[in-house]
């Protein structure tokens, strides 16, 4: 039997895996949803002896059932190989009792790599399934890393292109430049007078446009998406907490049944959903904590039960959560109102048309699993000292918002159960701002200077993605307003026949 997938805003419509990854947002504008949540076959056990191929395996044939076993070991095989710079993929480190899953080993050395390095692989596999026979166009807004981890894995990808929209002056200098260097013929990227939530709206607005979408299937293309939105990004990110369960499992830290902990930087809350679809499946997960910044919507809505983006929009030392607008929470909220689309469609329209909504108690008690903390910026510079010093070992500033809310608020409350932190990003990918918190003389020196200032105090190697950019030609240089961003889709793929740079 096929797992069927729904959209949180219309629960009679129904699509198989593959035909909502090549979609990847519902016609609606729903997102889309499996209909039920499967179990682990695998046991506890033997979740300690399985590498990260393996786990992939067990954790996403459940919920993939309409590729073959040949199709979805082939994608995971292309995926998971010699771009991570370790064969663990995904190690956990520990540091000053608590466990940090380096989810940063991949090509461009953040947490996006575990699900981007298979999208394309899991897309291209659905487009043949499907006999789908226009050109698939990944449209996506960045707050940082989706942008450079999606260009990576679909540059040069034959039947497809790639067009990132990303907040200029909304990103760190590195992450900036990863993406405006980026080669290939398909690829085009946009930055834009704005922020994340002005780019990821514009998108959502490009999905739904009807007009464009048969402009631009007379021409032989279709749009999809590379963004947490799509269920094909959010299946990989399971994974990695199947994963680091078996290591702690491995490790002798816990008996199989025990739970752990997970604490999540989250701004999309695509990452800290898939851990709450792990526990789903049978993991032993005890909390879901969901580590904001100072754009701490997602604090104040578990704590009130109300979602409010009218606020000030706060640029911080964590980019790639300067957001607003959660997307993936979407998710939650429909399975929050038992599954019940026309709730969740009302309570979108709610936050679209004035800025918020609130839940019911009972939605809220369903949501139980999820508590918050955020941290200020001084907080996160001081957790990335307190850490460095205490243990040696180096956080990027995103990792550090997670590590400050876990051992200011939770630590000690947890007892003896493990954390395991989500370590979302290279440090680094933010090195003035790590060695601003390290030594406070950042300003005094450039990006790649620091870079090598961190590389002598953290006693790592500096990554592979860092020295690519060192001398790398800028190859993207358009700016536009936020309004402009139709036209600028239009400009690349007819216009100009894909040509923009």
């Amino acid at each position: 039997m096929n797992l069927m997938y729904n959209s949180t805003r219309n629960a009679t419509l129904r699509v198989t895996a593959s035909q909502a990854i090549l979609k990847g947002l519902a016609d609606d504008g729903g997102l889309f949803v499996p209909e039920t949540i499967p179990q682990l076959e695998a046991s506890l056990e033997e979740l300690a002896g399985m590498s990260y191929q393996e786990t992939a395996y067990a954790v996403m044939k459940q919920f993939l059932t309409d590729y073959t076993e040949e199709e979805l070991k082939d994608c995971i095989s292309r995926a998971y190989d010699e771009k991570f710079d370790t064969r663990e993929i995904a190690p956990l480190h520990e540091a000053g009792g608590a466990y940090y899953l380096e989810l940063f080993h991949g090509a461009t050395i953040a947490f996006k790599d575990m699900a981007l390095s298979i999208l394309p692989h899991l897309m291209t596999t659905a487009a043949r399934k499907n006999q789908e026979q226009h050109e698939i166009v990944i449209l996506t807004a960045t707050s940082g890393d989706t942008g450079k981890a999606a260009l990576a894995g679909f540059a040069d990808v034959p039947g497809t292109r790639i067009i990132v929209f990303y907040p200029k002056n909304g990103v760190s200098p590195v992450q900036e430049k990863q993406m405006v260097t980026q080669k290939g013929a398909n690829t085009c990227v946009i930055g834009i007078h704005g922020n994340f939530d002005d780019a990821q709206t514009g998108v959502k607005k490009l999905f739904s446009d009807r007009e464009l979408a048969l402009e631009l299937a007379e021409k032989g293309f279709c749009f999809s998406s590379a963004n947490s939105i799509n269920i094909g990004r959010l299946v990989p990110q399971i994974v990695y907490y199947v994963y680091a369960y078996g290591r702690l499992l491995d490790k002798k830290v816990i008996a199989a049944g025990e739970p752990m902990n997970v604490v999540v930087p989250t701004g999309n809350f695509g990452n800290i959903l898939a851990a709450f679809y792990a526990k789903q499946m049978g993991l032993p997960i005890g909390k879901l904590i969901c580590a904001s910044n100072e754009n701490k919507v997602l604090y104040d809505f578990f704590r009130t039960g109300t979602y409010d983006r009218n606020r000030e929009f706060v640029l911080t030392s964590s980019p790639s959560m300067d957001i607003l607008i959660s997307s993936n929470l979407e998710r939650l909220i429909y399975h929050a109102a038992g599954k019940d689309a026309e709730k969740n469609a009302g309570l979108m329209r709610e936050l679209t048309e004035t800025g918020h909504y609130q839940v019911k108690d009972e939605m809220r008690d369903a949501m139980r699993d999820f508590s918050g903390g955020y941290a200020t910026e001084e907080q996160t510079f001081a957790e990335i000292r307190r850490v460095y010093s205490e243990c040696g070992y180096v956080l990027d500033t995103h990792t550090a918002v997670a590590s400050s809310v876990y051992h200011t608020s939770y630590a000690q409350a947890c007892g003896d159960v493990p954390a395991v932190i989500a370590s979302t990003a290279s440090p680094y990918k933010f090195a003035r701002s790590v060695m601003a918190a390290i030594d406070g003389a950042a300003d005094e020196k450039d990006d790649f200077a620091l870079i090598e200032d961190l590389h002598r105090i953290a006693g790592t190697q500096i990554p592979r993605a860092i020295e690519e950019i060192r001398t790398a030609p800028v190859l993207h240089d358009t700016v536009i307003e936020k309004d402009e961003m139709k036209a600028a889709v239009r400009r690349f793929l007819i216009s100009e026949g894909g040509t923009e740079k």
